[in-house]
This record gives C-alpha cells, structure tokens and sequence, in this order.
C-alpha cells in the first residue's frame, strides 16, 4: 500500500459552508481517515459512513457533493481531496481538517495533487486485495443515468456526460488508473455547474464567496467570464467525481467501470456493491 512521505498543508474556502479551513493530510498506515480537528472526531472515508441528509441543509436531491458522518461530527464535499489520494494510488492517509470541508481551490483535485506530489509518496507494508468484479454489476436511476462495473484485467474509469439539450456538449473522459495520466488530464478538470443552478444556489444563500471567474458557471454561450481547459472538462471532471466517491469503497478496484449520465447519487449506489463484494 501506499501513503504521503510527509505531511502537507493545504487551505482556502470551502464551496458551500464559505468558511476558511485547513486542511493537512498525513502519512497513514490504516486506510483513509477525516479527522476534525476542532471536534475531536474521526471519521473513516468508507461508504458505511455515508450521511443521508445534505450539508449544507438546503441542498436536496439529488446530492451534489458527498458527506460523510459519525456521530454529530460531518465532513462535506470529500470527494475531490479522496479523488486526489485514489488517482495517485494514496491507499493510507489521514486528512486533517478545522471544519467541515476541504478547501475548493479552483473546483478541481489540482491543489491537492500538487501538495502531495511535492510531499513525496511512501511504499508501506500493508497489503490489501484488490476488489476483482467478477460479474457485471450495474446500477440505474430509471431517468437514463447507469453505472456499469464489469470484469477486466486492468483498471479503467469511463465517463459519458450528455445533457441533451444542456448548453454542454455531449462528452466523454476516460481513465486507465495511472497516476500520471490523473495528475495531467483528470485532477485539473474543474467542477462546473449551469448559470440556472448557480443563481438558485445564490438565492439559497451559497456559493457567495465566488464567482465566474473562481468557478465555472456555464451559460448558453458557454463558460461565463472563464473558458474551458479541456474540449471535454466537464467530463473529466465528472470521472474525478466518480474516481473520489468510488475511493469509500476502501480497496483498489479492478473493473471496467462506464458511468453515463450519473452523478454522486449512483456513484454512492456503485459503491455500495463494491463493497459488499468483500
């Protein structure tokens, strides 16, 4: 197994509390682990740790980032620092925290990439299996989202985002599970989301320490006061996405694994049957 060679130190803004936070990440030698340092809680990075009810409270279905919690104690938006840790094959860590969620940077996994990459990754002694999906598993929303696991000789990640009539192009992202293929063309895709949504989001009193040109809001031209990195960002990042929320399943997973219009929702779902292969 794999951890950090050194701490690191990342902090900023948290997308949807808008409070400052450090974020430190530590060498491990158990899996991945939240701790909230003001709380004095820790809080293993595992599917059965899944909260239900979304942080922030005003946020509904479908969820939009992923939480999780253990007794009162939660941990919102972990998926971009977990997507991190999972596509440089970080297995054991501890992430430090001062509040309840990482730092967005500039809506990618970059910023955490880079500190750890400076830090330096370390070999351990552990050694855990890989989950082998030996027969397909699929899950499906019933509204033309679907993930589908099936058995491979080798790790690959497929994301296809169609929007239909969306301001966004239909797309596609793959990624074949090497750490520097994710450090170059997956971690610097950046979350995103549709001007509509983002003035929903203002009216509800989020995203206030941001704009335009901090995140990527798309109107019916495109970007708004941004530009895309990539032809196809908007699907890397929904693979960054699913490469984080899979990494609560606990173990490395060797599966072709093709998501179609799927969001944290069927992702949390996938996870879930991954880990009840164990």
């Amino acid at each position: 197994m794999t951890t950090l060679a050194g701490p690191v130190r990342i902090e900023g803004i948290g997308l949807f509390t808008g409070a400052h936070v450090v974020c430190t990440i530590v060498p491990g030698t158990d899996g991945i682990r939240f701790v909230r340092d003001d709380l004095g809680v820790e809080i293993p990075a595992h599917i059965d740790r899944l909260g239900t009810a979304p942080l922030p409270p005003e946020l509904t279905d479908p969820p939009r980032n992923t939480t999780l919690i253990s007794r009162e104690a939660v941990v919102t938006t972990t998926e971009h620092v977990l997507s991190a840790l999972g596509g440089l094959g970080v297995t054991e860590a501890v992430i430090h925290l001062d509040g309840a969620e990482p730092p967005i940077g500039d809506g990618s996994a970059a910023h955490f990439v880079r500190a750890i990459r400076a830090a330096g990754l370390h070999k351990t002694d552990r050694i855990v299996e890989s989950i082998r999906v030996r027969d397909t598993i699929v899950v499906d929303d019933g509204r033309g989202g679907s993930i589908t696991a099936e058995p491979a000789d080798a790790p690959l990640y497929r994301y296809e985002l169609d929007y239909a009539d969306g301001p966004i192009r239909p797309q596609s992202a793959e990624w074949r599970a090497d750490p520097e293929g994710y450090a170059r063309e997956i971690a610097p895709a950046r979350t995103f989301c549709l001007e509509t949504e983002a003035l929903t989001m203002r009216e509800l009193g989020l995203f206030g320490s941001f704009t335009p040109r901090d995140l990527l809001v798309v109107g019916p031209d495109g970007p708004i006061d941004n530009a895309w990195l990539f032809d196809n960002e908007a699907a890397r990042h929904k693979l960054l996405d699913l490469i984080g929320d899979l990494a609560l399943v606990g173990r490395p997973i060797c599966a072709r694994i093709t998501a179609r219009r799927s969001g944290h929702a069927l992702n949390h779902e996938l996870a879930r049957k991954l880990a009840d292969l164990l």
